[in-house]
């Protein structure tokens, strides 16, 4: 039986994270749209986010990656889980604590990379909107974190409590007894949470794909040394791809930390940890697919055998944190515990006849009513 109270966020609330994820979800989209319109072909958009690095026109960039697609349907996803009653309101949190986590760890870079001096060879206004969107976004994931902690309220009512009326049956008919309805035995645990084997899963693989995605960037700071890597780390002309997306190394080491924050959610059994689970794994699904087509597109799968163990190493872990991530999908979006909460305040009246049907846990009323009854 679940045992832990769920701590409600009032309606407006919950409206008003569902007006900010709309927000985060136009101001992304709106820069889908704009690589859309200047690209020369459609699809040159689609390869654009798979890491091809040709420029759509001169003195311009593209905007956006594979990421931010992603980000778009998070935001969605986020809005319309604070609009579904059904939806337990600790995952509703959770969906707005993840999605605002993964917005600020992917945008932070860019308040101080949009402000470069080599960037000053591209239009300086589209530079300042991005910058603008950009600043837009981290200032609603403040709010979205606001609305969460100031947002939250109590369940009404306690275990082993029950109004005065709960005494008497339909139009204040006397009764002979109340008794609590039992809820059903599903496990403790928070409405919303995993169930002992989704959140297994969920913790070992995301845990290996966060560490091994950690080990890399620890291998390529050794590898590279500090000055090199912090090039890939805090941004430069060298490593510049899109004006929304983060670093290369940047962008590892904050999927690793929401791998790694999500896993061990899961393995806490958490409320948020299915929504932040599945943040985690459709981002790491994303970069896991881009390195695979950049691995496959490079001829590296055909000669295998003849790479270096480096190489090996990076093609076996795109093909890891891509399948890691597509089975934590899975298994994040079973549902979790339902809400019995509700069931430890219900109360039955029964016994305003001798023959009436009774609850199986309830003592029977006696053969004859008292005198006056």
């Amino acid at each position: 039986m679940s045992t832990v109270r769920d701590g409600v966020l009032t309606r407006g609330a919950r409206g008003a994270g569902a007006l900010i994820c709309l927000l985060l979800a136009l101001l992304s989209a709106g820069w889908i749209i704009r690589d859309l319109a200047v690209a020369e072909h459609s699809a040159d958009v689609w390869w654009a986010w798979l890491g091809e690095t040709r420029r759509p026109r001169e003195f311009t960039a593209w905007a956006t990656s594979a990421l931010d697609p992603l980000l778009v349907l998070g935001a969605l996803a986020a809005a319309v889980a604070q609009m579904r009653a059904a939806v337990a309101s600790s995952v509703a949190a959770g969906a707005l604590l993840s999605l605002a986590a993964a917005v600020a760890l992917l945008r932070i870079p860019l308040v101080w990379v949009l402000g470069a001096d080599w960037l000053q060879g591209l239009d300086g206004g589209l530079t300042g909107w991005a910058r603008l969107t950009v600043l837009a976004q981290l200032a609603l994931v403040a709010a979205l974190f606001v609305v969460v902690a100031a947002g939250r309220r109590r369940s009404p009512g306690r275990p082993g409590r029950h109004t005065a009326g709960g005494a008497h049956g339909p139009a204040g008919a006397a009764v002979y007894g109340v008794v609590r309805a039992v809820p059903s035995v599903v496990g403790a645990g928070r409405p919303g949470s995993p169930y002992r084997g989704s959140a297994g899963t969920v913790a070992v693989l995301l845990g290996a794909t966060g560490l091994t995605l950690a080990g890399w960037e620890i291998h390529w700071r050794q590898q590279l040394g500090w000055y090199l890597y912090r090039k890939g780390l805090l941004g430069d002309a060298s490593v510049f791809r899109a004006l929304l997306q983060p670093p290369v190394h940047w962008q590892g080491a904050a999927l690793a930390v929401l791998a790694l924050g999500a896993a061990a959610a899961a393995l806490r059994r958490a409320a948020l940890a299915r929504p932040a689970a599945l943040t985690a794994a459709a981002l790491l699904l994303a970069h896991g697919a881009v390195a695979l087509v950049h691995t496959a597109r490079a001829g590296a799968f055909g000669r295998l055998a003849a790479l270096s163990l480096r190489s090996q190493l990076e093609a076996g872990t795109a093909v890891f944190v891509a399948a890691a991530a597509l089975v934590v999908l899975l298994a994040a979006a079973r549902p979790g515990l339902p809400d019995t909460s509700r069931d430890l305040d219900a109360v039955r009246a029964y016994g305003s006849a001798p023959g009436e049907a009774r609850p199986p846990h309830a003592p029977p009323p006696p053969s004859r009513l008292p005198p006056g009854w």
